[in-house]
């Protein structure tokens, strides 16, 4: 996770540090009695009464420790080249009530605030453009209602992937999204994650059946509930799925729960040409097998995940990683199935096994993609970046993105869940004159293979700041009218994560 609890009080007696690094307050601590009682000099500005007023019931988690302030200015991927650009003050919630105080608070004085959750975001959803209020969720982590019969649960925003499988694992559930990291599911909401599981169980879209949302003015409403289904109203939990909290911000979460099944099967092959991979993985999205999951490596990534993971008996060769669930025939069944359509695009080295411990050491090592295609150039960058595309697309749309990369002369692992026609490219570049600028033309490169074959300009890593020039070229004009209304609408100040997800009108 990105954040960690600040070390030092906000309120020293030099007073907390403001956005230009001056102090908010001279001399001695400000009274915690309620705003009204505490002399502020009548040029105050607004976030400085908003510190005042909202000290007395946050303590320490209000703080504006330069520190904590820069580790929420950014997630794990794109960053702006403009340092300045962070909040002035950080506040950690713990509860429903404590995010709608903080939202009536700035919303009468007009202050930005951007949610935050465990800092895991790509294209920039977690950077305050407007500076304001960094409003992090990590700590609201209750398991708030188990209903093992329904097969569902609700859970606060800051519950990662990890912890609510723990829970869950003696209950014979799962919660089945998995974006790979530290991902909160607040977040996860809130980008419309995907991840590995995606070709059989659904993103995160299909497995929840309602939301707590607090509104810019504080308001708190509840969407949808535990049935599987609904006729009644819009579906206000999905328009909130996918804003990026620039609608409201996502508290609690009722989740749709899966039974581990009886047994799982992992399986890898390898290839020598990556049109035979791609190939076989459409294939087997054809035949109609119910794949658990079905995973793609080129061969840079093999080679920077055997470096990075030590896997041993693989080569770097494009490469399918796959996961079969069902009864110990079924599984067995679905494996020799996959086999024989790997013979027949010239696959080879299939092997299959129901050991978990090298099932589990095969998905340590793709969940760490990441940082082995980002320690595969020491010193270098990464800029990622994502794609989708109807599958029957997909080798035209690799094939193509593998010869921009080596057209732009850098390094590229691209990585994949393969069995929804989404896929991943770590751009990685050297610290010299030009290549940042070269890493951002073949991204775009990229993306725009992808919505001249039909598909979009993210699978899963969602808009924020990075991808937001894209919004035009996929979304129609009237599309395009429809949201900006429905943020109007719902945050009329424009105060929610302000400058992400929707372009500006022209």
């Amino acid at each position: 996770m990105r954040h960690v609890p600040p070390a030092l009080p906000c309120w020293q007696a030099s007073g907390p540090l403001d956005g230009t690094g001056h102090r908010l307050y001279a001399g001695s601590p400000p009274d915690r009695a309620a705003e009204g009682t505490t002399a502020l000099p009548e040029t105050a500005k607004p976030i400085e009464r908003l510190a005042t007023a909202l000290a007395p019931h946050f303590g320490d988690r209000l703080t504006a420790n330069s520190v904590v302030r820069e580790q929420h200015s950014h997630g794990e991927g794109w960053r702006s080249p403009d340092a300045t650009l962070q909040p002035e003050l950080v506040i950690f919630a713990e509860t429903t009530n404590e995010v709608a105080r903080v939202l009536r608070e700035c919303s009468t004085r007009g202050i930005a605030v951007t949610a935050f959750g465990g800092g895991t975001s790509l294209e920039g959803q977690t950077t305050p453009l407007r500076g304001g209020v960094s409003l992090d969720l990590s700590r609201m982590t209750r398991v708030i209602e188990m209903r093992p019969e329904d097969m569902t649960c609700r859970v606060e925003a800051g519950v990662t992937r990890q912890a609510l499988n723990h829970d869950l694992r003696d209950m014979g559930l799962f919660f089945a999204v998995d974006p790979g990291g530290e991902a909160t599911i607040g977040g996860m909401c809130a980008t419309r994650a995907s991840g590995t599981g995606a070709v059989r169980y659904g993103t995160i879209a299909e497995n929840v059946s309602g939301l707590t949302v607090v509104t810019v003015d504080g308001r708190v409403l509840r969407t949808g509930g535990s049935v599987r289904k609904s006729s009644t109203g819009y579906d206000l939990t999905h328009l909130f799925i996918g804003s990026e909290g620039t609608l409201g911000i996502i508290t609690e979460i009722q989740l749709r729960l899966h039974g581990i099944p009886e047994s799982v099967v992992g399986a890898t092959c390898q290839f020598e040409t990556l049109s035979d991979a791609i190939d076989t993985a459409v294939m087997v999205m054809q035949s109609g097998l119910p794949v658990g999951r079905m995973e793609f490596l080129d061969e840079v990534q093999m080679d920077a995940c055997i470096r990075y993971s030590k896997l041993d008996g693989l080569r770097a060769l494009p490469s399918l990683f796959f996961e079969f669930h069902g009864t110990p025939t079924a599984t067995r069944e679905q494996a020799e199935t996959v086999r024989a359509i790997v013979d027949d695009n010239r696959g080879f080295d299939f092997r299959w096994s129901a050991s978990e411990a090298e099932r589990l050491a095969l998905w340590k090592a793709r969940h760490a993609a990441y940082f082995a295609g980002t320690a595969y150039r020491p010193g270098w960058s990464c800029m990622t970046t994502d794609a989708i595309v109807p599958i029957s697309r997909l080798t035209e749309l690799m094939t193509g993105a593998k010869a921009d990369i080596a057209a732009s002369g850098l390094v590229a692992p691209i990585l994949g869940h393969v069995g929804d026609g989404n896929f991943h490219t770590l751009i990685l570049y050297p610290p010299e004159p030009g290549a940042y600028e070269r890493a951002v033309a073949l991204d775009h490169q990229i993306i725009a293979r992808a919505l001249a074959l039909g598909g979009s300009a993210s699978g899963e890593h969602g808009i924020g700041m990075a991808k937001q020039m894209f919004m035009t070229r996929e979304h129609d004009a009237n599309a395009l009218d429809v949201m900006r209304a429905i943020k109007a609408a719902l945050d009329p100040a424009n105060l929610l994560n302000p400058g992400k997800l929707l372009p500006p009108a022209d």
